[in-house]
């Protein structure tokens, strides 16, 4: 599976300086006027996994293959877009497609870039997420008044919409509306407010915010990123650590939204190929290897697993099988992250 994260924000933000320093490279159109980026700005980026180059040294695998992210650099939307201003339903039917939505917020001052208004992260937060939740009420009040609601069987649905009718007029967001078994309820709804969500702060590059390593939400100097973007990996470490930075922005925005969908990934290695695989926490061996070939996972035998740091330390799987540091697993076997797997499968 591949993840996929939606960049959003009002005009004049930093989100598509920040897409481009994510992807780098100029994608996406940056210029100095609202809605410069008119159609939604797609890229695919590696997951930095630095367990891959270990296991390609040890395997002398040919190539690394890592996991990767799908960014989207999303139109900027104004007050309004629910109701169609600005770039509005085109915009919000963009987020539809996006497992995480990422709230890039204008957090610095520079007179050479406009923005409508003072800088007030807070107020842009709460115009976008308003827009989100009346896009939202307006699709579970044409559910509310339709038919399909009235059928018998369908009174917990019936409870869920009500529920979320309510709680989004107060405005409040459908992922703090629903829990438990509502929240499978309304899966088909296809609400944009119960998507995951990202607050990264654009700062400028002297913020001390920047040195933060913790909490909820993330600071992220856009013009820093695209400087390091332009630099090779040593030069952009030295760089970092002249700022006092542990990490880069693309590396904190890919563990957060891991975090925030609760995504691990799983590792395989040979002479072909050492390759990071996604899935969820919670997934069994079978749909494991169901992710490499559809048909893995209907001739499941049995997966030969050893932890990553047992497989270095013993230095492959010859060593760490002999040492006792392998284990054969069966269906009901619950992936880990950093696993290090081969698949049995039948022919």
């Amino acid at each position: 599976m591949s993840l996929k994260i939606g960049i959003v924000g009002l005009p004049n933000v930093g989100k598509s300086t920040l897409f481009n320093a994510l992807l780098k490279r100029q994608q996406a159109l940056v210029a100095n006027y609202p809605f410069a980026t008119i159609e939604p700005n797609v890229g695919i980026v590696e997951v930095p996994d630095e367990r891959l180059k270990v296991l390609a040294g040890i395997s002398k695998s040919v190539k690394i293959v890592p996991a990767t992210v799908e960014f989207v650099d999303i139109a900027g939307l104004v007050a309004g877009a629910a109701t169609g201003a600005g770039l509005g339903n085109k915009f919000l039917t963009h987020i539809r497609d996006v497992d995480v939505i990422l709230q890039v917020l204008r957090d610095f001052k520079d007179s050479e870039i406009v923005k409508e208004g003072s800088v007030d992260p807070k107020t842009d937060y709460e115009v976008i997420e308003t827009e989100l939740i009346l896009k939202d009420l307006e699709t579970v009040e044409k559910i509310k008044n339709s038919k399909d609601l009235k059928i018998k069987g369908e009174e917990k649905k019936r409870g869920v919409v009500e529920n979320l009718f309510e709680g989004l007029n107060a405005g409040r967001p459908a992922r703090i509306i629903l829990a438990g078994e509502e929240v499978d309820l309304a899966r088909d709804l296809f609400l944009l407010t119960m998507k995951k969500e990202i607050k990264v702060f654009n700062v400028s590059e002297d913020d001390p915010r920047l040195k933060e390593e913790t909490g909820d939400t993330l600071y992220i100097c856009a013009k820093v990123e695209s400087e390091l973007s332009s630099l090779s990996e040593e030069d952009a470490n030295a760089y970092m650590a002249d700022l006092g930075i542990k990490e880069s922005g693309l590396d904190k925005l890919i563990k957060r939204a891991y975090e925030a969908l609760g995504l691990i990934s799983f590792l395989t290695t040979g002479i072909t190929e050492s390759r990071a695989w996604t899935i969820t926490q919670g997934t069994r061996a079978p749909q494991a290897a169901g992710v490499i070939h559809t048909d893995f996972e209907k001739k499941f035998i049995k997966a030969k697993v050893c932890a990553y740091d047992e497989f270095i330390a013993h230095g492959g799987w010859k060593e760490a099988s002999e040492k006792g540091r392998v284990r054969f697993e069966g269906k009901e076997y619950e992936m880990k992250d950093g696993d290090v797997v081969e698949f049995m499968v039948g022919s």
